[in-house]
């Protein structure tokens, strides 16, 4: 019998069957699709004909614990047991989604991660795993009798840290708004927004006669080298996310290296390689040599999440 799973986000709901160590099926449902958890699911088994599932294993944007889930970037709160009950099912287990993401690392390919720097791979030793999306996910794999342990927390909401003028300039911003600016205000989506707008303020430009832009926007202006606000707001965005993994790799000791996924790197392309990420992910003082042996790589294989969660069942 396929058992069921699943890698919920900010945005999008990814479904798929594990069969016999495959994945199949993959479906991607938007939020009008997937207006909470148990009407994606249904949803999804519908589109593809409604097979018999008794266990099912989802990753989900969300610190787990114990039976109630309340996503941070979603307007979601449900009890994991009433869920079960409801969908009939004999297992259904949850996992924070960048546990799950870092699971998947050591059965991914070589070619499926594009490498931004750094020297070769420490075998066995500790890796970070981090991704701005929706919001900002943090975990990482140490190794130990002779398996790979995810490390879970909470990491993208650290304080931000600026490292020069520019970048206070940008802070002081966001303090008018938040009292505590995290890693994911600005390294996200979100952030991505928030520091374009932060710059336009800076600018002394007028915000109300001017129409938001969308990260997808932003990225697409930065890209095409139409716009200097987004030109800029891009290129923070990479050095930030480059402070935030140079500050991962330091506190686990990451010579295993540091894997990025999430939503919005991964489309960035041959920009990312070039952009102010690897400068800022070394810019640590005394310790700049030791971050300049370490490799950073950027997963591109297709739903790695999915590849993750699938290890529940062996």
């Amino acid at each position: 019998m396929p058992k069921l799973i699943a890698d919920i986000g900010g945005t999008n709901a990814r479904f798929a069957l594990y069969e016999n160590g495959i994945i199949h099926n993959e479906v991607v449902l938007t939020k009008t699709e997937c207006p909470d958890f148990v009407s994606g699911y249904k949803y999804y088994l519908q589109k593809i004909n409604n097979p018999k599932i008794s266990q099912a294993a989802v990753a989900i944007a969300n610190p787990i614990e114990g039976d109630l889930i309340k996503m941070t970037n979603r307007n979601w709160a449900f009890s994991i047991e009433a869920t079960r009950q409801d969908l009939a099912l004999d297992t259904l287990i949850f996992k924070n989604d960048f546990e799950a993401l870092a699971l998947s690392i050591p059965f991914l390919e070589r070619s499926d991660c594009q490498q931004i720097g750094g020297g070769e791979v420490k075998p066995h030793r500790t890796i970070g795993v981090l991704g701005p999306g929706t919001g900002l996910g943090v975990s990482g794999l140490v190794y130990s009798d002779e398996k790979w342990l995810p490390i879970v927390g909470e990491g993208g909401h650290v304080s931000f840290s600026p490292s020069n003028k520019r970048e206070a300039e940008i802070l002081t911003q966001c303090w008018q708004d938040y009292p505590h600016v995290s890693a994911e205000r600005l390294v996200s989506g979100m952030g991505l927004q928030t520091i374009y707008q932060s710059i336009r303020k800076l600018n002394g430009e007028d915000e109300q006669f001017l129409k938001p832009l969308s990260p997808k926007e932003i990225s697409q202006k930065a890209l095409a080298g139409t716009d200097k606000n987004s030109e800029e707001a891009l290129n923070l965005f990479c050095g930030f996310l480059g402070t935030v993994a140079g500050n991962l790799a330091l506190t686990l000791g990451a010579k295993g290296g540091i894997y990025i996924g999430g939503g919005i790197i991964p489309k960035l392309g041959n920009y990312f390689e070039h952009s102010s990420f690897r400068e800022k992910f070394e810019a640590k003082g005394r310790f700049s040599d030791y971050l300049k042996q370490i490799p950073v790589f950027v997963i591109q294989a297709k739903n790695p999440a999915l590849v993750g969660i699938s290890r529940v069942f062996g």
